[in-house]
């Protein structure tokens, strides 16, 4: 059975993306089955691994949660794609959005997502899922499905801000739908410790939640080789392997592993 992790913050541009590709690729690279979600209609997953086209793709998760929905048989291998640095991903275009807007008032929406997961966890050690930027029902439904949430924080007042309502559904989802989701962790992105205004958004940070919630001991910092990367579609070990970013998402990677192993999650 997989390991569903998701990867979540309805604030965008804190790096979600980015951290799904090189956390997924780093687990590959250390001998996991890995699979990849892109939960999110405007499918920057599926385009930061290579496929910069995902409306011109036949089979997404659109397609693949429509089946579920409908309670369709189908191939659990349709619309699989396999990247040359070990993962496998589900993509999703924009047809996903179509999706999202029928699942409203619709009994146990909710579980169209975990309910294909668990066709398919027999085969992958993780299952990683790139959610949308808002707290929808596609978001929803990865919070169902999930076993930790990793949360991308940037280094910037409004992004933590943002917290606050991203943890009260949490909360809910874990009181009311999916008591097993636990956070595994708030992870700072593109921060720039040269700045003093880093420095004192990092403290805030743990000075309100250092307390009850994992904040990861590997803090991504801001570079623009990791940006360039999804126009690549290759990973940060790839395009800059000796680099300060991969060196980061390489030992978050074993944080994660560690983390599981150590069953301490708050």
């Amino acid at each position: 059975m997989s390991k569903v992790i998701i990867c979540g913050n309805q604030k965008g541009g804190v790096a979600k993306t980015t951290t799904v590709v090189n956390l997924g690729i780093g687990l590959a690279r250390k001998g996991k089955k890995v699979l990849v979600i892109d939960n999110d209609p405007q499918g920057s997953l599926t385009e930061a691994l290579g496929y910069q086209e995902p409306d011109r793709l036949e089979i997404t998760l659109a397609q693949v949660m429509d089946w579920v929905l409908n309670e369709e048989k189908f191939d659990l291998n349709a619309g699989i794609l396999h990247h040359a640095e070990g993962v496998d991903l589900m993509p999703a275009n924009i047809e996903l959005s179509g999706v999202e807007t029928s699942l409203v008032g619709i009994m146990s929406s909710e579980t169209v997502l975990k309910e294909y997961i668990e066709m398919i966890d027999d085969r992958y050690d993780y299952i990683i899922v790139d959610c949308s930027p808002n707290l929808g029902q596609l978001t929803l439904n990865a919070l169902v499905a999930a076993d930790e949430i990793i949360i991308p924080v940037q280094a910037a007042y409004l992004s933590i801000k943002g917290l606050e309502q991203l943890l009260k559904t949490i909360s809910r989802v874990k009181r009311k739908m999916n008591p097993k989701l636990h956070i595994m962790g708030i992870l700072l992105t593109m921060v720039d410790y040269r700045t003093n205004y880093a420095n004192e958004i990092t403290d805030v940070l743990y000075q309100v939640y250092g307390n009850s919630i994992h904040i990861f001991e590997n803090v991504i910092p801001m570079s623009v080789r990791a940006a360039e990367t999804p126009a690549e579609g290759i990973s940060i070990y790839k395009h800059d392997a000796k680099g300060k970013v991969a060196q980061v998402y390489e030992t978050l990677t074993q944080e994660v592993i560690n983390r599981e192993k150590e069953k301490s999650w708050i």
